[in-house]
């Protein structure tokens, strides 16, 4: 840790998003940019979508007197004013270090580490409204959950960004919900990183002699690669700009302690892959799981429901990013096995799958009373996945993912689960 102070230039961070998760995630980062201003610029942006609220009356900030709670202001008004995002993120105190901008451009004007932390469908629009304006050589880590599928592709929301943007991104996920961690209460994540060839500040010998290592000169200087390879071990599009040589290099070190926290325990791995899929896949398997608490079967069958489902997770990972997805990655980190646990446990995919049964009704009707128009991502991923398979003609090969949207569509019984995740046909 000692090493990362001695260089003359410090990173300057941005959040974009500010939601529940966002404020949550920007909480911590500021509490850390606080604690090391040996390596990092105090202040951290976080980019809010501007919207007009007021002071909500069950708010210990509310006062009839105040025009804060009786007329409507910026949203981002009341976040500085308060230092608490009274609307996604209510009775949890921000740090001052936290500054809220309504200007997307301006939140991230010469940051060098970026952090995205919003609904996965506005990628694509920010990102256009972000290119020119930040540095070429920033890093990004993003924390949206899950990938987008399709019947061509699997594509990772990391790489989304960092396709757009030109600029390497990595992925945080884990066993988080939000308002706990907010209130720091104690848990872990996983933030993949791979960090590319051109980051490293070490040479690399090009080969041997019988005497020993080549002389320096025939080092091969990394930071003059600008190639770097994507989650399925093929060349990026992108060609990546090096970081200057007087700021500390963006590698696990530097992450872990970006986001590590007394109360939010970091590991750091360079599956970005398989943390990405983790987010994704256990969703599918929460409303599996769900679906058999709602018949009532038990403990037994919810605990075979997610061997099971973790078993297909792993598989998935590694018929198509066998590259990179390493199958500890599911079963060790808190973006595998843990956040299936979770989800599994009370998570809305489960919740909602879980009334579906028991008020024998679908799962799109639960989803319309009880979410205020959210929308479950357990339902669109295991349609998505199933395009995706049956495209390949591999859905035979994944019988509970394939099993549960099956349910979802109407096609077979719940009661059918356990024989569909052995494959019997239905």
């Amino acid at each position: 840790m000692a090493t990362l102070g001695a260089y003359s230039k410090k990173h300057k961070v941005t959040v974009v998003g500010s939601g529940n998760w966002g404020s949550a995630i920007a909480k911590i980062v500021a509490e850390n940019t606080k604690e090391r201003p040996d390596v990092f610029e105090e202040e951290v942006q976080m980019w809010v979508y501007e919207e007009d609220t007021t002071v909500p009356k069950t708010s210990k900030h509310y006062d009839a007197g105040s025009k804060f709670s009786t007329e409507p202001h910026k949203l981002t008004k009341l976040i500085n004013h308060f230092h608490e995002n009274v609307k996604y993120l209510p009775g949890i105190p921000l740090p001052l270090n936290l500054i809220a901008n309504p200007s997307l451009q301006e939140s991230v004007h010469d940051s060098t580490i970026l952090v995205f932390n919003l609904p996965h469908q506005f990628i694509d629009g920010l990102c256009d409204q972000m290119k020119g304006h930040i540095l070429p050589y920033a890093r990004g880590v993003s924390c949206i959950k899950g990938v987008s599928v399709d019947s061509e592709d699997v594509r990772l929301f990391s790489e989304s960004i960092g396709d757009k943007l030109g600029i390497y991104c990595g992925a945080l996920s884990g066993a988080n919900i939000a308002n706990e961690v907010a209130q720091e209460k104690f848990s872990e994540t996983t933030i993949a990183y791979d960090p590319p060839p051109m980051d490293s500040r070490n040479p690399t010998p090009k080969a041997t002699t019988p005497q020993g290592p080549t002389p320096a000169s025939s080092q091969l200087d990394l930071t003059a690669i600008n190639e770097h390879k994507d989650s399925k071990g093929k060349t990026s599009k992108v060609k990546l700009i090096v970081p200057p040589s007087d700021l500390p290099p963006i590698d696990h070190n530097i992450l872990k302690t970006l986001f590590h926290r007394p109360y939010f325990h970091v590991q750091v791995v360079s599956d970005v892959a398989g943390v990405s899929l983790g987010g994704a896949l256990k969703n599918i398997v929460a409303i599996a799981t769900g679906f058999v608490a709602g018949l009532g079967w038990g403990d037994n069958a919810k605990a075979a429901v997610m061997r099971v489902g973790l078993l297909e997770m792993v598989k998935f990972g590694k018929m198509f990013f066998s590259n990179n997805v390493q199958t500890k990655t599911f079963t060790e980190e808190s973006a595998g096995v843990a956040d299936l646990i979770t989800s599994c446990s009370g998570g809305r995919n489960y919740r909602c799958a879980k009334m579906s049964v028991e008020r024998k009704v679908s799962i799109g009707e639960v989803e319309k009373e009880e979410l205020n128009g959210q929308m479950l991502q357990g339902t669109s991923t295991a349609k998505e996945v199933y395009g995706f398979l049956k495209a390949r003609g591999k859905d035979s090969e994944f019988p509970l993912l394939v099993g549960t949207y099956r349910i979802l569509q109407g096609e077979v019984r719940v009661e059918d689960l356990p024989d569909l995740m052995e494959g019997k046909k239905k």
